[in-house]
C-alpha cells in the first residue's frame, strides 16, 4: 500500500472464445493493432467472414515510431481520454512523448461500451486497456527475439524500445513495427501485466491530451465548436412550465426578421428526455436566431403542464416526516429499533435535514448539430453526450432512423455531471434538421439550460438515533422523503438499504417516501450520495456531540474490525479502508488543534462509487455570519492512481462543486416554472470565494482502481457544516446555508 501526499494551490487471427486480436497491414508504414479483450459486461464484435474479424484500432504504430492510441470513452472533463491511453502505453512500454491520442468513432461492436457516468469508466476499462497494451508488447518482444536471436524471457519494453536485459542491445518500435505485425496474436490467458513497481507512466502527472487545443482552439473539440459548410443555426423555445403544448406563435413576424430562414412549431412525444413541444427558429447565425427568439410570442396549452411549487412540496415532505414511521415504504429493517428508542438507558437524538433542487449548470450549455440525409434516411449528429447509445436509440424510436443509419460524432463535453445522459437536445436538433438539406446546429442559451434541466431532486432526511450511556450509537432510523416524477421513481432520489451506518450497527431501519411531481429530475454528480453524504454525516456528528464524543473517534468505533461487507467487492464498504482514510485525514489536517475564535474544523466520511473518502474543512465565520472556507483536507482510497494530474483535478473539482452547491444555490418553482434563469439568480461559486487551499492525500491500496469523478463531493457539505457548528454552535439543517442566515 502506497500513500501519496499532494498539496497545490497485418494478418488476421482466428477467433478465440476468450478474446481476439486483429492486425491490419498498413502498406509500408507500420501496423494497426486493434485489441479488444473482453471484460465483464462487454461483448466481442461479430466475425464478418470465416473466422476473421474486422476491427477498429486501439493501437497504431508507424514505421517512424509514432504511436497512435484511440480513446473510445466519452470525455466530459474527467480526464478519461488521457488516463486510459496511459494504461495502454505503460503496458506496451511506450514513451509517452511518442504517443498521440485520437478520439475513436462511435462503434460499440468494435470497442465495447462507449459511455461515461457513475465513475465507472476506470474500473470497467482498466483491465481491457492493460490487455491491449500487453498483447502489443508480446508481439514486439517476439519480433525482437527473432531479430536478436535472443530468448524472449530476456527482453522487455521501455521507452518505445525492446531491450535485452543481458546484452543491453535494443531495437526501437519503429524498427520492429512491420515484423511485429506478422507475429502470432497471443492468447488472452497467456498475457501478464507489469508489476506496479515497474510502471513508468501510470501514477505520474500527465496533462490532458486536449489541453493545447482547449487553450488555443483550432479544432472542433466541443459541440459548440462544430462548423460545417452551409450550416444553419437553430434555437428552440419550450413552454416555461414543463409538458405545456404549443398551440400557436407569431411565426410570420419571426420569419420576417433579419437572417431568419424558417420558424415552425414542433410536436413532441411528451418525453422530457427526448422531445417536448416547442417552437424552432432557424437562422443564418446564432446571434440572429437568439435575437429572433426574443420577439417570439407563443400561446401555450398548460392544461397538462406542471403546476409544481417547491414550497408546497417541502411542506408536504415535512408532514410525512412528522408522521409515524412508514412501514409500507420501508426498505430495510434489522434488530429492534423501537426497543432502542424506548430503552430508559439510551438518549434519543432526532433531526430533519432539508436539501434543495439543484441545476447542473454545465459551462457548455446543451447543443447538438444534425445533418439529415433524406435520400437514405440517414443521419450524422455531432453530439456532446456521455451516453451515445441512448442517443442512437432515440434517433430510431423517435424519428424512425435505424441506428445503423446514424453516424454519431463524439464531441468532448464542457461538463456533464449527469446532465448529458438525456437526449432532449439531440432530439430537438434532429427534429429541426429533418426539415432541411443542410446541417443545423441547435444551441441552447443559458436561460434554456437552467429552466429546462433534469434537476437534482430536493428532499428531506428525517433521522433518529439512540445513544447508550457509554456514548455508543446503538440504533438508528433514516427516512428519506423525495419526489417521484409522473409516478416514476427518479434516479436522483436514492437511499440504499446498506447506506452507512446501516451495516455497522445491530438496530437500523430505513424508508423512502415519494411525493409525485412533474419537475424533471435525474442524475447529478454522485446521485443520491450528494445529499445523503451531507445529511447522514451531519446527523452523526450531531449525535456524537450529544454523546460528548469526538466525531472521528466515534466513526472509527462504528467501523469496527477491518472487513468487507461483501467480501472482495469494491462496491462494498471496507471498514479497514474506511478507517485508514479517516485516520489519514485527521492526521494531515491537524484534527483537534487549537483555532482562533470564530474558526472551526468539521469532519466527514462517505463511501460511494467504490471510493472511501474522508474530508476535513477548516472555516471561519465573522460577526456578519459570513462564511470563509480556508482549507479542505481530503484522504482518498480508490486503489492505484492512473493519472495523478487528473486525480487532483477531480478532487479539487468535486470539493469546489460541493462548496458552490451548499452556499447559495437552489432551484425553485412556482406554478411549474423554474424561477432561476441565469447566473445572477443561480450564484455559482466564483474564484474569490473558493477554498484557499485543498490538500489531497492518496492511499494507493492494492485494490482494483476505481473512479474519482464523483466521490469527493458527498463528504464536503457535511465537513463544512460541521465546521460551521464548531465555529458558531449553529447546526446547519437546511441547504443552502443562506437559508439559515449565513452570508457568502
Amino acid at each position: 500500500m502506497k500513500t501519496a501526499h499532494i498539496s497545490r494551490v497485418m494478418p488476421a487471427s482466428t477467433i478465440n472464445r476468450r478474446g481476439f486480436l486483429k492486425i491490419t497491414g498498413l502498406a509500408g508504414t507500420g501496423f494497426s493493432l486493434a485489441s479488444y479483450l473482453p471484460a465483464q459486461d462487454l461483448q466481442a464484435a461479430e466475425a464478418v467472414s470465416s473466422d476473421k474479424l474486422e476491427l477498429n484500432a486501439f493501437v497504431e504504430v508507424g514505421a517512424d515510431g509514432a504511436i497512435s492510441l484511440y480513446a473510445h470513452t466519452p470525455e466530459k472533463g474527467q480526464g478519461i481520454k488521457t488516463s486510459l491511453p496511459m494504461v495502454i502505453a505503460d503496458e506496451l512500454g511506450a514513451n509517452w512523448d511518442d504517443v498521440t491520442v485520437i478520439r475513436a468513432p462511435m462503434n460499440e461492436e468494435r470497442y465495447g461500451q462507449q459511455r461515461a457516468g457513475g465513475s465507472t469508466s476506470t474500473p470497467r476499462e482498466f483491465d481491457p486497456m492493460r490487455r491491449a497494451g500487453a498483447a502489443a508488447r508480446v508481439m514486439f518482444v517476439a519480433a525482437a527475439a527473432k531479430r536478436m536471436s535472443a530468448n524472449p524471457a530476456l527482453l522487455y519494453t521501455e521507452n518505445s524500445q525492446v531491450i535485452n536485459r543481458q546484452s543491453g542491445d535494443s531495437l526501437s518500435f519503429a524498427e520492429l513495427a512491420l515484423d511485429a505485425a506478422m507475429e502470432v496474436v497471443p492468447d488472452v490467458d497467456t498475457l501478464t501485466f507489469k508489476a506496479r513497481e515497474d510502471y513508468k507512466i501510470i501514477g505520474t502527472h500527465i496533462g490532458d491530451v486536449d489541453n493545447h487545443t482547449i487553450v488555443t482552439g483550432g479544432d472542433s473539440l466541443y459541440g459548440y465548436d462544430v462548423k460545417l459548410p452551409d450550416m444553419l443555426y437553430a434555437v428552440y423555445e419550450k413552454c416555461p412550465a414543463t409538458y405545456g403544448r404549443a398551440i400557436s406563435a407569431n411565426l410570420d413576424t419571426i420569419k420576417s426578421l433579419p437572417g431568419v430562414v424558417d420558424a415552425f412549431i414542433v410536436t413532441g412525444n411528451d418525453n422530457v428526455g427526448e422531445l417536448l413541444d416547442g417552437v424552432a427558429i432557424v437562422a443564418s447565425s446564432t446571434w440572429q436566431a437568439f435575437k429572433a427568439k426574443q420577439q417570439l410570442e407563443v400561446e401555450w396549452d398548460t392544461s397538462l403542464a406542471s403546476i409544481d411549487n417547491d414550497e408546497r412540496f417541502f411542506a408536504q415532505a415535512i408532514e410525512i416526516a412528522e408522521a409515524p414511521w412508514p412501514e409500507e415504504n420501508q426498505i430495510t429493517n434489522k434488530g429492534d429499533v423501537e426497543g432502542q428508542f424506548e430503552d430508559n438507558f439510551t438518549e434519543v437524538v432526532s433531526s430533519t435535514y432539508k436539501f434543495p433542487y439543484l441545476a447542473h449548470a454545465c459551462m457548455e450549455p446543451m447543443n447538438c448539430t444534425a445533418f439529415y440525409h433524406r435520400d437514405s434516411n440517414s443521419l450524422d449528429i455531432w453530439a456532446p453526450t456521455r451516453q451515445p447509445g441512448i442517443a442512437l436509440n432515440a434517433m430510431e424510436s423517435v424519428f424512425g432512423i435505424p441506428k445503423e443509419q446514424v453516424t454519431l460524432h463524439q464531441m468532448r463535453m464542457g461538463g456533464s455531471f449527469g446532465r448529458r445522459r438525456f437526449q432532449d437536445y439531440s432530439c430537438e436538433a434532429t427534429a429541426i434538421a429533418m426539415r432541411f438539406d443542410v446541417p443545423v446546429k441547435l444551441v441552447w442559451s443559458r436561460e434554456d439550460d437552467l429552466m429546462h434541466d433534469q434537476y437534482r431532486p430536493g428532499g428531506i432526511y428525517a433521522m433518529k438515533a439512540a445513544v447508550s450511556r457509554e456514548g455508543r450509537l446503538v440504533g438508528m432510523e433514516n427516512h428519506l422523503i423525495g419526489p417521484s416524477v409522473r409516478g416514476q421513481a427518479t434516479n436522483g432520489t436514492r437511499l440504499g438499504s446498506g447506506e452507512f451506518p446501516a451495516l455497522n450497527i445491530d438496530h437500523y431501519r430505513g424508508a423512502m417516501s415519494l411525493i409525485d411531481t412533474n419537475t424533471p429530475t435525474g442524475s447529478w454528480r454522485a446521485p443520491g450520495s450528494n445529499a445523503t453524504g451531507w445529511a447522514v454525516q451531519s446527523f452523526l456528528a450531531e449525535v456524537a456531540h450529544a454523546a460528548g464524543r469526538d466525531y472521528v473517534e466515534m466513526l472509527i468505533e462504528l467501523m469496527g474490525e477491518p472487513r468487507w461487507f461483501q467480501e472482495g467487492s469494491t462496491g462494498s464498504l471496507n471498514t479497514g479502508r474506511a478507517v485508514d482514510v479517516i485516520k489519514l485525514a485527521a492526521e494531515q489536517s491537524g484534527w483537534g488543534k487549537s483555532l482562533p475564535e470564530g474558526h472551526g474544523m468539521g469532519f466527514s466520511f462517505h463511501f460511494s462509487h467504490a471510493a472511501h473518502v474522508a474530508e476535513v474543512a477548516e472555516v471561519s465565520v465573522d460577526a456578519n455570519r459570513k462564511l470563509t472556507v480556508h482549507k479542505v483536507t481530503a484522504a482518498v482510497d480508490i486503489g492505484p492512481i492512473i493519472n495523478m494530474s487528473g486525480a487532483l483535478k477531480q478532487i479539487e473539482g468535486g470539493i469546489l462543486d460541493g462548496i458552490s452547491s451548499l452556499r447559495d444555490l437552489e432551484i425553485t418553482t412556482r406554478n411549474g416554472v423554474v424561477q432561476q434563469q441565469n447566473f445572477h439568480q443561480y450564484n455559482i461559486l466564483r474564484m474569490k470565494d473558493a477554498a484557499t487551499q485543498i490538500d489531497a492525500h492518496f492511499i494507493q491500496s492494492d485494490n482494483h482502481p476505481t473512479g474519482l469523478g464523483e466521490p469527493c463531493l458527498p463528504p464536503l457539505a457535511s465537513a463544512v457544516c460541521n465546521a460551521i457548528f464548531a465555529a458558531t454552535g449553529h447546526r446547519i439543517k437546511t441547504l443552502p446555508i443562506t437559508k439559515e442566515g449565513f452570508t457568502v
